[in-house]
């Protein structure tokens, strides 16, 4: 063997032990938080500055279930517009309601109901844990257990499978979160809005690394598949 080939073969392995040491060298919290999955966030928030229906008061916050959207009200006619997760059918509801609490980084505590369905769940889950249902923001909605809140799985925004809780990704929370005032008026209403509101479709809906409830086996229904637009009718002219 030549000598230019036996330094170019030492080179080689001492890269190869430099690299070694450097992945042994990763922090052990790093691997951790791997293993454990949850808080990612896909694609963009998809929230967007709309016309809106008059009739709202600057503050208001409209929740269609219809357009798996909710809407802050900023001024009569305009509104911001983000993408939601809706309650599955049977947990399906409509009021007006109102903001009675807000809160940065809650902790969840899982419902008797919760328990009951599947006693896997943990107790309670402290705030600004990565797997954290609530996400990093919460508004109280009335004397319910119902919130709007962050999440800590991205990919179900814009489907059905809460429980009844509103679902916002974590960035539009945040951005929600200083504009709602406690005591604002919240409509939440399956009717639709496309009259009057230019929406987009709700968040991306790849599968995600992991939340609190598939990690713990819930019963939630996987995200709905996108829903077909129905065909145009061709009109006669064009038959």
């Amino acid at each position: 063997m030549s000598i230019a080939r036996l330094l170019r073969t030492a080179t080689i392995a001492a890269g190869a032990i430099v690299a070694m040491a450097g992945l042994g060298a990763a922090p052990a919290s790093a691997q951790l938080f791997w293993d454990w999955g949850g808080g990612g966030t896909i694609g963009g928030s998809g929230r967007e500055n709309v016309r809106f229906s008059p009739q709202f008061k600057k503050g208001e916050i409209v929740v269609s279930f219809g357009d798996r959207r909710l809407y802050f009200i900023t001024a009569p006619g305009q509104a911001i517009s983000y993408p939601i997760a809706v309650p599955r059918e049977e947990s399906r509801w409509a009021g007006t309601t109102s903001v009675t609490n807000k809160r940065i980084n809650p902790s969840w505590t899982p419902t008797p109901e919760m328990m009951k369905e599947n006693p896997r769940l943990p107790r309670w889950v402290p705030g600004g844990h990565p797997m954290n249902p609530l996400g990093v923001r919460a508004l109280y909605l009335g004397s319910s257990t119902y919130r709007i809140h962050g999440t800590d799985a991205p990919w179900t925004i814009g489907t059905a499978v809460s429980k009844g809780c509103i679902r916002m990704y974590n960035q539009d929370v945040e951005d929600l979160y200083p504009r709602a005032s406690i005591g604002a008026k919240v409509l939440v209403t399956w009717n639709r809005f496309d009259g009057v509101a230019t929406s987009s479709s709700g968040g991306s809906s790849s599968s995600g690394p992991s939340s609190i409830f598939n990690f713990f086996n819930n019963d939630d229904p996987p995200p709905e598949k996108p829903r077909p637009r129905p065909a145009r009718a061709k009109s006669a002219s064009s038959q």
